[in-house]
């Protein structure tokens, strides 16, 4: 066979080979890199008072104070959309291909508002940025909210500090830090979400009948 009869024929078969090799290496890439997951803060759980019919709610009475609502805040390595856990402590660690589809601070805003609201201990509930007057203001922090595995099951623990101020003498009239460690059914990022919105929606609740008697407090002494 001359050397063009041979050209003929491993020109082609190197081609194929080059092609397979490139769509093995694409399909190693495909497999080794997940696309990203993208997780909420809600109340889907349903058992919580924020999830409540309209219809359900408590009626405030009349002269029930106007609660204006800062965005809360959150401590320093929890203010990004990243889903923490923690295998030693004081070590925060991320799930790469898991994120949460906003910061936890913004997310948890609208849950704190319902969640007060639902008391009828209020006349108005107000987030910030605002025109309204308020009679009370509330301030928070995410202290953490991270998925911890140094125990099994693993567990979630969100904890969150509030402050009841009166917003016209800026003087405290109540704080309480709340904190909600949930088992996860799963040491995976999905578990953790789940128990995350339970420790969540426990937080709200506890916070929220928080809100209401420091308000029934300050209307008493009034």
């Amino acid at each position: 066979m001359n050397q063009i009869s041979v050209a003929h024929f491993v020109r082609p078969l190197a081609a194929a080979l080059c092609l397979i090799a490139l769509g093995a290496c694409s399909a190693l890439r495909t497999a080794a890199t997940p696309p990203p997951a993208f997780y909420s803060l809600d109340s889907a759980r349903g058992a919580v008072s924020a999830a409540a019919p309209a219809a359900a709610r408590a009626t405030a009475p009349a002269t029930a104070p106007t609660l204006i609502i800062n965005p809360p805040y959150a401590a320093a390595g929890f203010d990004s959309p990243r889903i923490i856990y923690v295998r030693e402590n004081h070590k925060l660690e991320y799930f790469a291909h898991s994120e949460w589809v906003d910061p936890p601070a913004r997310m948890l805003a609208p849950l704190l508002v319902a969640a007060v609201e639902n008391t009828g201990a209020f006349r108005a509930v107000v987030l910030t940025p605002s025109a309204a007057a308020g009679d009370l203001r509330l301030d928070t922090e995410i202290i953490r909210l991270q998925h911890e595995f140094q125990t099994q099951p693993s567990r979630v623990r969100f904890t969150l500090r509030a402050y009841l101020v009166d917003d016209k003498t800026r003087r405290v009239i109540a704080q309480r830090e709340f904190d909600a460690a949930v088992p996860s059914a799963s040491d995976d990022p999905y578990g953790g979400v789940v128990a995350a919105n339970r420790a969540v929606q426990t937080v709200l609740e506890d916070l929220s009948a928080f809100c209401a008697g420091a308000a029934r407090s300050a209307r008493m002494e009034k």
